[in-house]
């Protein structure tokens, strides 16, 4: 009887153990939560005008349009090597992501090539709203 108990002990005991386990292995692969990186527009100007990102690291790109008229993040080199989480947010050729006065906007991303890249409003680049984006 004794000997059933134990055995029965440590069954439970070793369930326990593996689901605990099993927990563990689960939160190791649960991806954390996104660096942030910040992008105001407003008239004719990026803000700030040069992005940093992380290679294979998960961003939540936050981006507010603070300006009177309608802005463009046009960026198709970037967009065209990063994974988008949220792909709806771009317009249907994945090159730029359309910002209204007043709409904020957070993009959800992973860039994997690092290198530099180009970064504008493809209506007011002739006004000087140009930016660059850095993926180390």
């Amino acid at each position: 009887m004794a000997r059933k108990l134990a055995t029965s002990c440590l069954l439970v005991v070793a369930a326990l153990l593996a689901f605990a386990a099993a927990l563990l292995a689960v939160a190791a692969a649960s991806p954390s939560e996104p660096q942030t990186v910040n992008l105001t527009m407003i008239e004719y100007r990026f803000i700030p005008d040069h992005l940093i990102f992380e290679h294979d690291v998960h961003f939540r790109l936050h981006l507010e349009n603070h300006g009177k008229e309608t802005h463009e993040l046009t960026a198709p080199a970037f967009f065209a090597t990063s994974d988008i989480d949220n792909p709806e947010a771009l317009n249907h050729e994945r090159t730029e992501i359309v910002m209204q006065p007043g709409e904020t906007k957070d993009i959800f991303l992973t860039a994997h090539r690092p290198g530099t890249y180009d970064l504008l409003c493809a209506d007011h680049d002739w006004a000087g709203m140009v930016g660059g984006i850095t993926v180390e």
